[in-house]
């Protein structure tokens, strides 16, 4: 078992999270998700970037602090990665007493190297971007390449990174490793800019503001993207006294450690930090991925623009593992992509709806009725589907591996309409009227079904809230150790398969572009074949327990970590009540646990069991007993 690190870039606080953010993060999810179920052992880190004068600028407006403008953007991005299932091990800002130390000590090992010197710096600044730009990449009225908004002439006395040393170290950098930046159309911009010369930089700003001072350097402040990018190594403990993450994924044999971003930044991540790490004499990152825009109305989306695309509404409306879905199928990686309500409806209906969807209930549906509730009893050795689902699985670790989401998903799907071929060429539903859950239909529908799990494994990382629900919606482990569990042959056999629920419900696109929500989820039918057993409800372990301590998980709005007395044993669990109850206020208390959940990690706190709570209007009301009952008591 090897490391992977990955990371997102750290996100401007000046605005809430759009869909650009969005992708971004689901990418690294995906990688990070798709990776631990090779069996590496991964660290994901995200955070946000929470210095400048852009940071100042928008909180003077609005008649607050930065901090306090920060804090308001952060607790939304804690609440949105939550909904997306974003799972990041850390999440690092540039205002933490830790990112301030490692930031300092990398500054201190550039200048130990002869790197820095003072000189007046003078140029074209975009407040947006953070950074310089020569007359000759302005456009327009002297405008900013990227956001289009009037460049601002600065002079000031900085002190200056020697960047113009780290021009023949760098190529040497890019012609020994020809992936370290991808795409290779990227690769090849940030080669042709390096070999054209580099101009040193400056790395401080002066008259202090909203940022962290400069070590020994009364009066200066570090400019925000020497700041920014030393979060890379901050996140795992560099320059402090907890360094353990830093030695097992960063420092000498660790694993891959790859970077994502979107194209406007590569340039600092190819260029400016792998000089950074080389002056500092610190391992660089092994790659730098750069994927392209989302567009609307031509330009890409951004605050800056103004033309914001906002997740809520479309996660609300069609859950986050659609929008996760659409944005991995519908973005070339490297290339822009243009982002419609019409383009992920259609989407939605077509891939979702239509080609999973309706496949599951179909199968799940046949196969209830031939074998009286259960999976098929019989499987097939020899079938034209195992030659499919093997090419489409080496087809789907070769797209993972080389970034290339788009066609991952494509290649699943592929073996969804060889799936459907399958069934339509051999017509179980008319063989199931005349002979029954015969050995021919048991073999088709299992053939049908365990290509169709394979694909739900492969979604695993990208759809992990619906996935396992298709898993166990096919009479399949929901959660399995890892992707070997897409080798043919691993759907049970004569086992329970419970009816299912629509997982895509079509939508009426127009009615949807006209203004009108989707329809609310089917009501559970209640008419007696979605019902479970007395046998299915004492499956389920509930304890009672008192807690013992509480307290808030640092980074989390939302989060509180419980320990529960359970009379023969101590429980940690994670809930996600802080917003209604205070950690203090909870000790001494008795909850209702579920006790033989399977363990999950949360904002890297492994969770022992489920605290149980009512639903008001989505607002959480923890359950008690009426009266004191002895820990650990069960509840029938």
């Amino acid at each position: 078992m090897g490391t992977f690190y990955v990371s997102t870039p750290i996100y401007y606080v000046n605005d809430l999270p759009h869909i650009g953010h969005v992708y971004t993060t689901v990418l690294a999810d995906t990688v990070a998700r798709y990776r631990r179920l090779r069996g590496d052992r991964v660290f994901f880190v995200t955070g946000t970037d929470e210095h400048g004068q852009n940071i100042e600028r928008t909180a003077t407006a609005k008649g607050i602090s930065p901090q306090e403008q920060a804090d308001a953007v952060v607790s939304r991005y804690h609440r949105l990665w939550e909904e997306l299932g974003i799972s990041h091990d850390d999440f690092i800002r540039t205002t933490e007493p830790r990112h301030h130390a490692a930031v300092a000590a990398v500054i201190r090992r550039i200048e130990a190297g002869g790197d820095l010197y003072v000189d007046r710096h003078e140029g074209w600044y975009c407040a947006s971007c953070e950074s310089f730009y020569t007359e000759k990449e302005l456009v327009g009225e002297k405008a900013c390449p990227v956001h289009e908004k009037p460049a601002e002439w600065q002079s000031e006395e900085n002190l200056f990174f020697r960047l113009s040393r780290y021009q023949q170290p760098l190529l040497e950098l890019y012609e020994r490793q020809p992936d370290f930046v991808r795409p290779e159309t990227r690769a090849n911009e940030v080669k042709s800019f390096v070999a054209s010369g580099l101009r040193d930089i400056s790395v401080s700003r002066a008259g202090g503001g909203w940022g962290i001072p400069f070590p020994d350097r009364p009066g200066q402040t570090v400019y925000v993207w020497l700041d920014a990018l030393t979060n890379y190594l901050s996140a795992l403990g560099f320059g402090g006294d907890e360094a353990a993450a830093y030695e097992s994924f960063w420092n000498g044999g660790a694993g891959p450690r790859l970077h994502l971003m979107g194209k406007d930044i590569l340039r600092f991540h190819a260029i400016w930090w792998p000089a950074f790490l080389m002056s500092a004499g610190l391992p660089l990152p092994t790659g730098i991925a750069a994927h392209g825009w989302w567009l609307r109305d031509e330009k890409k989306v951004s605050k800056s623009v103004g033309n914001i695309v906002r997740p809520d509404a479309l996660m609300r409306d069609f859950g986050p593992d659609a929008l996760r879905y659409f944005l991995l199928r519908d973005m070339v990686f490297g290339q822009d992509a243009r982002f419609s309500d019409e383009a992920f409806l259609d989407r939605f209906n077509s891939d979702l709806a239509n080609d999973l969807g309706n496949t599951v209930s179909r199968l799940v549906k046949l196969s209830r009725s031939a074998f009286g509730g259960r999976t098929p009893p019989e499987a097939c050795g020899e079938n034209p589907l195992i030659a499919k689902a093997e090419e489409a699985v080496a087809e789907y670790h070769r797209a993972m591996e080389g970034l290339e989401f788009h066609r991952a998903m494509t290649g699943l799907w592929g073996l969804l309409s060889e799936v459907n071929g399958y069934l339509v060429a051999r017509e179980p539903w008319k063989l199931i009227k005349s002979e029954g859950g015969s050995t021919s239909v048991s073999r088709i529908l299992w053939n049908a079904l365990e290509g169709v799990r394979i694909v739900a494994v492969g979604l695993l990382p990208a759809m992990p809230q619906v996935a396992p629900r298709v898993l166990a919606a096919l009479g399949a482990e929901a959660a399995p150790d890892g992707l070997e569990a897409m080798a043919w042959g691993g759907l049970p056999l004569d086992v329970e398969l419970p009816a299912v629920e629509p997982l895509f419900p079509r939508i009426d696109k127009e009615a949807y572009l006209a203004g009108d929500p989707p329809p609310a989820p089917p009501a559970a039918d209640v008419s007696g074949e979605d019902m479970i057993t007395i046998e299915e409800f004492f499956k389920i372990r509930l304890r009672v327990g008192t807690v013992v301590a509480a307290e808030r998980i640092p980074k989390s709005d939302r989060l509180l970590k419980l320990d529960v007395d359970l009379g023969d044993e101590q429980r940690t669990v994670v809930a996600g009540i802080a917003e209604q109850y205070e950690a203090e206020g909870l000790v001494g208390k008795q909850v209702v646990l579920v006790a033989n959940l399977k363990p999950a990690k949360l904002m890297g706190v492994e969770s022992q069991g489920m605290v149980l709570a009512a639903s008001e209007e989505g607002r959480p009301v923890l359950l008690h007993p009426a009266e004191p009952v002895a820990d650990g008591t069960a509840v029938k």
